[in-house]
């Protein structure tokens, strides 16, 4: 038998056991803008908990007029990388608002943030240095630390102890950077960062923050997890994204001290061979970060939203996942019975997705819920209330 046909065989068999364990994925497609309610392809109306638009600002009119003018001054894209003709100034602008905005010396964008990941640690370390990752790390950060060529430790999610093993354990490293996410995103907890930068000052280690699920609306001021635990002048890089609370478009970024930024920018493949990024894309970012600049509201009503649904699913005996941030999953276990829950939930005119295998650990299925600054009390309201009477049916 060909390879060919051997190969499309196997797959087909493959495909077959993901849909038997439950775990298919099945995309749901949308027939309008991002927002607090969406229109589904079927045309029908339903409230949104499953998207990373924290702050709302996806469908905001200045972000959009700002994107909607960028291609009549900057054009649609440029055709090109960076250090060949792609470097317009709104992407210089967009670099050094996203540093004034962050409070560090130097930023470069990247196409996403899972690019950022990807190009950062091969430039930067290798053989003779260690990384030291937590465990529930995103994949793009996974995905990064296997294209370098350093030593690879990892430790248990948020544990101390165990992170003080490794760092022992590596000790012979030329170099040790200890890499975690700010914001775990499947499970809305955070990093203690406090305590794993008294660390790195005890083993002489730098210290890498995925801040995507935090950057915009985490800190008293947005300023994201090194904020919020005082340890901003701590952490020697920080990568985040466009994609999320700051306009919810495409991009991201690394951000630190200007030597390593401009080691990446000579060094890093992703940002030397990627196209660059999209101007009204650019022009949107500047526009959000333009807007969290002058007033905290969105992040206050975000968060606010985020204590209120948290409380209405707890009363009405949905399992959480403790914390205060507004991914809150609702834990499951089994992921045939994820996909059955939000399949009822969706019916219920609520669109929510569940996770399972391999996006979260074998028997931690769940639904993240995701609340934005944009939902209002009515909406989060009727959410709670399906999940309720979905949960009180299926007898969870």
């Amino acid at each position: 038998m060909p390879a060919q046909t051997r190969f499309l065989e196997h797959a087909t068999r493959e495909l077959a056991t993901i849909e038997g364990a439950g775990t298919f994925k099945t995309e749901v497609p949308i027939a309008s803008a991002q927002g607090a309610t969406i229109q589904s392809g079927t045309g029908r109306e339903l409230i949104n908990l499953c998207s990373n638009n924290y702050l709302g600002l996806a469908q905001h009119p200045e972000v959009v007029a700002a994107a909607r003018a960028a291609i009549d001054t900057w054009g649609i894209g440029l055709a090109s990388v960076r250090f060949i003709c792609g470097t317009q100034l709104l992407h210089q602008q967009l670099e050094e608002a996203l540093s004034r905005f962050l409070s560090t010396e130097a930023t470069i964008l990247y196409s996403s943030c899972f690019d950022a990941n990807g190009g950062l640690f091969e430039t930067l370390l290798g053989p003779d240095d260690a990384i030291i990752s937590d465990s529930l790390n995103h994949a793009s950060i996974i995905d990064g630390i296997r294209l370098s060529k350093a030593q690879r430790f990892r430790y248990k999610n948020g544990d101390l102890a165990d992170l003080r093993v490794q760092l022992d354990a590596s000790q012979s490293a030329r170099f040790r950077l200890i890499a975690t996410d700010g914001v775990f995103s499947m499970d809305g907890t955070m990093a203690p960062l406090a305590d794993i930068c008294q660390l790195a000052d005890e083993y002489d280690a730098l210290v890498m923050v995925d801040d995507c699920h935090a950057t915009g609306f985490i800190g008293p001021t947005g300023r994201g997890t090194p904020e919020l635990f005082g340890v901003q002048d701590r952490i020697d890089i920080l990568t985040g994204t466009l994609g999320k609370a700051l306009g919810g478009t495409s991009g991201g970024y690394v951000t630190g001290k200007r030597p390593i930024v401009e080691l990446l920018r000579q060094r890093s493949r992703p940002y030397l061979f990627s196209n660059t990024l999209a101007p009204p894309l650019a022009a949107a970012s500047l526009k959000a970060i333009e807007i969290l600049e002058r007033s905290n509201e969105l992040p206050q009503t975000l968060h606010n939203n985020a204590r209120y649904f948290r409380e209405q699913l707890s009363a009405g005996g949905l399992t959480l996942i403790p914390g205060s941030h507004p991914i809150a999953p609702v834990m499951l276990g089994d992921a045939a019975l994820a996909g059955r829950f939000a399949k009822a939930i969706r019916d219920e005119g609520v669109l929510v997705i569940g996770f399972s295998f391999p996006v979260v650990p074998v028997g931690q299925a769940r639904i993240r819920t995701q609340v934005s600054a944009a939902h209002s009390i009515d909406q989060l309201d009727r959410a709670a209330k399906a999940f309720v009477k979905i949960n009180r049916e299926m007898s969870i």
